[in-house]
C-alpha cells in the first residue's frame, strides 16, 4: 500500500528534516504503508498566518500531493499559544481544500525543543557535549537553537541547514514524545496515514464504513443504517404502492 503526504513547513532546516522525521513515524507506527514523501512547501511563518497565505500554500500542497494525499502544516509556535492557534489554521486550511486531509501541529515553541527531549540520545553525536541532559520541561525553553549551541564546541553553534536533519535522524522519538507538542505530531501523522489505510483495501478496492458494509450483507440491518428493522425500505415501498392505489387526483394534486 502506499499512499502520499507533504508538508508545508517555515524554515531550510525542516525542508530536509521534515521528510526524515515523516518516514521515520511511518516506519515505526505503521510499517505495512508504503509512503511517497514529496517535498516540502516552504513558506515564511510570518506571512503564513496571514490572510491567503496559508490558503495558498494549502492550494500547492493539494496539487502537489495528488488526490487521496496528505497534507500535513508543521510551524513554530514561537510567541503563540499552540491551542489557540492551530484550531484556527486548521479551520482556514481544510476551508480551502475540503477534499484533503489535513493537519496541523506547531512545535512549542520551536522544532529543536524535540531534540531537547530526547538529546541523551544524541548526546556525544554531531558535536553535542557527552554529559548533555534534558531540561526539565523543554517546551519552555527559550531559545532552544542556543541551548544546543551552549552544548556544543566554542565557535560551532547550532545551524538548522547542518545539523537539523542530522539530529532528527538520530533522536530517540520514544524520548521525544515526552513533549506534548511532538507527541501530538506522532498522532497527527498516524492518524493521517492511518485514515487512508483504513479506507483502502489491500485489492485497491475502497473499503465501506462499517454500518454501510453490514448494511450489504443480507439479513443484517444496524442500528443507524439505512435497513435498520427494515423501517426504511418499507416506507419506500409502501409509498410507492399507495401511489398506485389512490391517483394523484385524490390526494388534490391533479
Amino acid at each position: 500500500m502506499t499512499t502520499s503526504i507533504v508538508s508545508i513547513v517555515e524554515g531550510r532546516g525542516e525542508v530536509d528534516a521534515v521528510p526524515i522525521l515523516l518516514r521515520r513515524i511511518a516506519a515505526a507506527a505503521l510499517p505495512a504503508v508504503v509512503v511517497d514523501v514529496r517535498s516540502p512547501i516552504r513558506v515564511d511563518r510570518r506571512k503564513i498566518v496571514k490572510a491567503e497565505e496559508l490558503e495558498r500554500a494549502v492550494e500547492l500542497a493539494a496539487r502537489k500531493v495528488g488526490t487521496g494525499g496528505r497534507i500535513l502544516i508543521l510551524l513554530d509556535a514561537e510567541d503563540d499559544c499552540p491551542a489557540e492557534l492551530a484550531p484556527e489554521l486548521l479551520r482556514r486550511a481544510r476551508a480551502a481544500r475540503r477534499d484533503r486531509a489535513i493537519r496541523v501541529v506547531l512545535a512549542k515553541t520551536e522544532y529543536e525543543a524535540w531534540f531537547l527531549a530526547a538529546v541523551e540520545s544524541i548526546a556525544g553525536r554531531h558535536s553535542i557535549d557527552d554529559d548533555a541532559a534534558a531540561p526539565a520541561d523543554p517546551e519552555t525553553v527559550t531559545g532552544a537553537k542556543e541551548w544546543l549551541t551552549s552544548r556544543m564546541p566554542a565557535g560551532q553553534p547550532y545551524r538548522p541547514t547542518r545539523h537539523q536533519a542530522a539530529l532528527t535522524s538520530a533522536f530517540d522519538m520514544d524520548a521525544a514524545r515526552s513533549a506534548p507538542s511532538f507527541d501530538k505530531l506522532w498522532r497527527d501523522v498516524t492518524a493521517l496515514l492511518h485514515a487512508w489505510r483504513a479506507w483502502r483495501r489491500p485489492g485497491g478496492g475502497r473499503r465501506l464504513p462499517a454500518g454501510a458494509a453490514a448494511a450489504r450483507r443480507p439479513g443484517v440491518t444496524p442500528r443507524g443504517s439505512r435497513r435498520h428493522a427494515g423501517d426504511y425500505w418499507f416506507s419506500v415501498a409502501a409509498a410507492r404502492a399507495s401511489m398506485t392505489r389512490w391517483p394523484l387526483r385524490a390526494l388534490g394534486t391533479a
